[in-house]
């Protein structure tokens, strides 16, 4: 069993820890806020007993064997990095750092200090992305792939209040590209693996992040077409083109239903019910790589090639975080 503490207090950090609970490999053993009221309130939750308000003393207690990071984007990196030189696994939040540079900076630092480290990105380890993958050659030769995501942020009226949320603001390394985008382009270097090249296009806002875009990533015969946003709501499916076949998929994020259609025939659901929290995948899966003690995986693979994708497209865009200047 994996003793693991977190360092967030919020609604994704409770969904992460019931997810790891339920794969049976992990339990909370530790909990850190800037305020230890904060930490003790958000401990009791879970009857835990290890509450923090100092980093380094949670980095280094012999309470946790790893931790989950759930902080604002523009902290993953140095916060992994804290814990990794204290010799504790790393599982972080999407996206794992703010960029290319961090993340390699990251992999060797885990490398050396034999600990593994995970980028919490649920899609690709989802039973129904499993199933996606294994339906591919029933397509025939692909010809077209449209992934879309697009999710207005329930704090976009605040920014067009005059204030001032993390969520839009680039000193946290967010935008569109860094909190949604990645989903779906994960989904399609989980399936196609790197692109020979890409094109890149998005719409910033006054605060200096992306609101929307779209990505092409051009493979030998076929291009993949990612759109996704933080400023409008989309319902349409995603989906992948074949000249045999085509299979549409609810809500990429997620893979809920992934659906194959074949020409004058209905259409026939190939997904399983993945359950509610589908967070427990992803963390039973970096229990597993602890207990085999895999430090070098293929998840960390696909994060440095989108993260390699994501850094290089915000320069396109002209999108720039405050650790694009630190190398």
């Amino acid at each position: 069993m994996v003793r693991f503490g977190v360092i967030g207090t919020n609604w994704i950090t409770e969904k992460f820890i019931e997810g790891a609970h339920a794969s049976g490999k992990m339990q909370l053993n530790g909990v850190y806020s800037r305020e230890m009221d904060r930490a003790q309130e958000f401990a009791a939750k879970f009857s835990v007993d290890h509450s923090f308000d100092s980093l380094e003393e949670m980095a280094a207690s012999d309470m946790i064997d790893a931790v989950y990071i759930a902080s604002p984007n523009s902290f993953h990196a140095p916060q992994a990095k804290l814990f990794i030189e204290n010799g504790k696994h790393v599982i972080g939040e999407k996206p794992l750092a703010s960029n290319i540079h961090e993340i390699e900076s990251l992999i060797a630092l885990a490398q050396e200090k034999e600990v593994v480290l995970f980028e919490a990105l649920k899609t690709t380890y989802n039973p129904n992305f499993k199933i996606l993958q294994q339906a591919l050659p029933k397509l025939g030769k692909l010809r077209k792939v449209h992934f879309t995501y697009c999710q207005h942020s329930s704090r976009y009226q605040k920014f067009l209040n005059g204030e001032n949320p993390n969520t839009f603001n680039p000193k946290f390394s967010n935008g569109s590209l860094m909190d949604i985008g990645i989903y779906p382009l994960s989904a399609a270097i989980g399936l196609f693996g790197e692109p020979k090249s890409f094109t890149a296009q998005g719409v910033l806002l006054h605060s200096g992040v992306d609101a929307h875009g779209t990505l092409v990533l051009h493979y030998d015969e076929f291009d993949a077409v990612i759109s996704h946003s933080k400023v409008s709501n989309g319902y349409a499916p995603s989906e992948l083109q074949g000249e045999q076949a085509s299979i549409l998929i609810e809500s990429i994020s997620e893979c809920e239903t992934v659906s194959i259609l074949r020409q004058g025939e209905p259409a026939v659901v190939l997904s399983q019910d993945q359950g509610v929290n589908t967070m427990q995948y992803e963390a039973g899966i970096f229990a597993d790589l602890i207990e085999t003690k895999q430090t070098m995986h293929s998840g960390l693979d696909r994060t440095c090639i989108v993260s390699a994708i994501i850094t290089r497209a915000r320069e396109i865009i002209g999108v720039r975080f405050p650790a694009d200047e630190i190398v």
